[in-house]
């Protein structure tokens, strides 16, 4: 999670929330807790162009805290609030890591679904594609029979010698 969502969320500034993470870095040492972003990264993001008004841009590269980091997190930041919202935010990374680990009995009826509706994609453009064979071949009998017609109706045009006498 970026640092300005989390302060958003503990309802602290950002500056507040970077500042006791500075002053206590030995906690959050290694990726495994939290990293910054670098210009690069920062610089690829859909964020172009910039805002107006003072202070409206990002000035400092912003942290980015992993699971480990926020509940480290609770130990820098002391107040009631932040303590409640990085409870729930622990909660929440609990629960998606269950989800992914086991996935409800349901997808199990949601895969088969998708399983079935792929299968009648397949058939449909199967069968399409039959059609379409046929198709094929009668497009091909028409052009066969519109060629003959041409060259019958060249023949019975090609220009005749007139009959009479020649005059020189």
């Amino acid at each position: 999670m970026l640092d300005f969502d989390l302060a958003e969320i503990y309802g602290i500034e950002t500056r507040v929330l970077k500042q006791a993470v500075r002053r206590n870095l030995k906690r959050f040492e290694g990726e495994d807790f939290m990293f910054e972003v670098t210009k690069e990264e920062l610089s690829r993001s859909q964020i172009v162009t910039l805002n107006k008004g003072r202070g409206s841009n990002i000035k400092y590269l912003p942290f980015v805290f992993t699971e480990l980091g926020v509940a480290m997190l609770s130990s820098v930041l002391n107040s009631d609030t932040a303590i409640e919202k990085n409870r729930n935010i622990m909660r929440a990374f609990v629960a998606m890591r269950q989800l992914i680990l086991n996935p409800p009995d349901g997808d199990m009826g949601l895969q088969n679904e998708v399983r079935r509706l792929k299968q009648y994609v397949e058939d449909y453009f199967t069968d399409q594609n039959d059609i379409n064979e046929d198709t094929r071949m009668q497009l091909e009998l028409l052009n066969e029979s519109l060629a003959a017609l041409s060259v019958q109706h060249k023949e019975l045009n090609k220009p005749r010698n007139p009959i009479g006498f020649r005059r020189d």
